[in-house]
């Protein structure tokens, strides 16, 4: 089973000279959910996606003209397996010099590399949704004042609900930060949690957000991580749990966790992507 330490994350390897698509590596999602009490072959507590902004997209026309754009790409959570991230920015890079008759043909060609990769249908499409405008709902969790001291590992016992008062609300940080479990750097993310259901203590989910500051730990399974522990902790109706990730290497990840059959947040970039 492929592992994070198996790939080339940490490590100095040859920028790509041409096409090739096994430069992906796929991470079997199942044993860090396994890790969060998911065993494998249970049905998923959530349903959800990995979307995929990319910044650096170049390839050849048919006359040999390069050609740049913007793009989204969208795994979704039930894929066996996710893309990681460094080996999705070099099968990028490799297409720089490959050559296609026209738009349609380089994002089919993506599009099934990718979903080859993942283990189910990755979506393709040019261009980055807008940017989020300034906040305007109350719902920032920010400007709390209180006392932060545990910086990992993430400590849900922070988190507790009024179950006498019964609300619709949407809170969001940008204090989210988590460390890659390979190379130790730091990765920055706005969280943005939507739930209906009983009162969910403010202070405590900000202390609960801020332990992750030491947490070593891809984004997709932080944001799987919150959604569990916001669900057992706090017992809401509803729940939907997105990150929003800052971009590295030209690349940023926004994972997107929910109770099924709730509709997807409308795909938005923070400023500080």
């Amino acid at each position: 089973m492929n592992s994070a330490h198996d790939s080339s994350l940490g490590r100095e390897v040859a920028y790509p000279t041409g096409y090739d698509p096994t430069l992906l590596f796929p991470i079997p999602r199942a044993g860090a959910r396994g890790e969060l009490g998911l065993a494998a072959g249970d049905a998923l507590p959530f349903a959800g996606h990995d979307r995929w902004h990319v910044y650096e997209l170049s390839w050849l026309d048919r006359r040999g003209k390069p050609r740049v754009a913007t793009a989204t790409l969208q795994v979704p959570a039930t894929s066996p397996n996710l893309v990681e991230s460094k080996s999705l920015k070099l099968y990028l890079n490799s297409l720089n010099a490959a050559r296609f008759d026209d738009e349609a043909a380089l994002c089919a060609r993506i599009a099934a590399d990718l979903s080859a990769c993942a283990g189910a249908p990755v979506a393709v499409a040019f261009d980055l949704p807008p940017m989020a405008p300034a906040d305007a709902d109350g719902g920032s969790l920010d400007a709390i004042e209180a006392d932060f001291d545990v910086y990992g590992p993430p400590n849900a016992d922070y988190l507790s609900a009024d179950a006498e008062a019964i609300v619709d609300e949407h809170l969001h940080s940008a204090l989210l930060k988590s460390n890659c479990p390979v190379t130790g750097q730091p990765d920055w993310a706005s969280v943005h949690l939507r739930y209906r259901g009983p009162r969910i203590d403010r202070t405590g989910l900000l202390r609960y957000l801020v332990s992750f500051r030491d947490h070593a730990e891809f984004h997709e399974q932080c944001v799987e991580r919150i959604y569990l522990d916001v669900l057992r902790h706090c017992r809401p109706l509803e729940l939907s749990v997105e990150a929003r990730y800052t971009r590295r290497g030209g690349l940023d990840i926004n994972p997107w966790r929910a109770t099924a059959g709730l509709p997807a947040p409308i795909a938005l970039r923070d400023v500080r992507q």
